[in-house]
């Protein structure tokens, strides 16, 4: 059955664009039929708690001798790295917060990401269960990011889950991008509004056409 591992994590539940955004995606999905299987983890509302421990950063074999984490956190990591691997497709809302993601997305990352169990260290053949696998991004921003602006480079979210997800991981990364989130809360002027209604209405279409696609 197709699966879709769908997180969240913005920290708005009102009026969040991207889990708006997500939502017409996971919606989509599900009208592919009844077999479509959506698996969505709201990293805000629950959140994952930090590793307490650096060893996790590591399977057992790579560990410090001596290193003793927590059975807790552990077993967290394996059913975490388990999902992921179980699902199809993988699918994130990723506001951008402080020019970066989310803490509770950082989270979520610091334990999928584990050398020789989902990235590559000494057998590439075996140690990168997700290569090639489908990862969509939804990239949402309150300013502007565009190629070319002065502020172009100030976008920390997306170049280190590309980093993480596609380099590390081997996924093969789409992002939907909706810039101007805050335009119509500070007085922005009607065209850049409207710019950002654009924006939105063809995210949506983006989503809800990848949807389609990798269903």
């Amino acid at each position: 059955m197709p699966t879709l591992l769908h997180l969240d994590s913005s920290a708005d539940l009102s009026t969040s664009r991207s889990r708006a955004i997500t939502a017409t995606f996971a919606d989509t999905w599900r009208s592919l039929g009844a077999d479509h299987i959506v698996v969505h983890r709201d990293l805000h509302r629950e959140p994952l708690p930090h590793l307490t421990d650096a060893a996790l950063h590591f399977p057992p074999r790579l560990r410090p001798k001596g290193a003793s984490p927590s059975p807790e956190q552990e077993a967290l990591q394996l059913q975490l790295i388990a999902e992921l691997v179980a699902a199809d497709v993988l699918l994130i809302g990723v506001p951008l917060y402080n020019y970066s993601m989310p803490s509770t997305l950082k989270a979520w990352i610091d334990y999928i990401h584990l050398p020789s169990v989902t990235a590559p260290l000494d057998d590439p053949t075996t140690q990168q269960p997700l290569a090639g696998r489908p990862a969509v991004l939804v990239s949402t921003r309150g300013g502007v990011y565009d190629t070319g602006t002065s502020t172009e480079f100030d976008d920390h979210a997306i170049p280190a889950l590309r980093l993480i997800l596609a380099s590390a991981l081997g996924m093969m990364l789409e992002t939907i991008v909706a810039t101007r989130t805050l335009c119509e809360r500070f007085g922005a002027p009607a065209d850049e509004v409207a710019k950002q209604h654009h924006e939105l209405a063809a995210a949506h279409e983006s989503a809800a056409e990848a949807a389609r696609r990798l269903g």
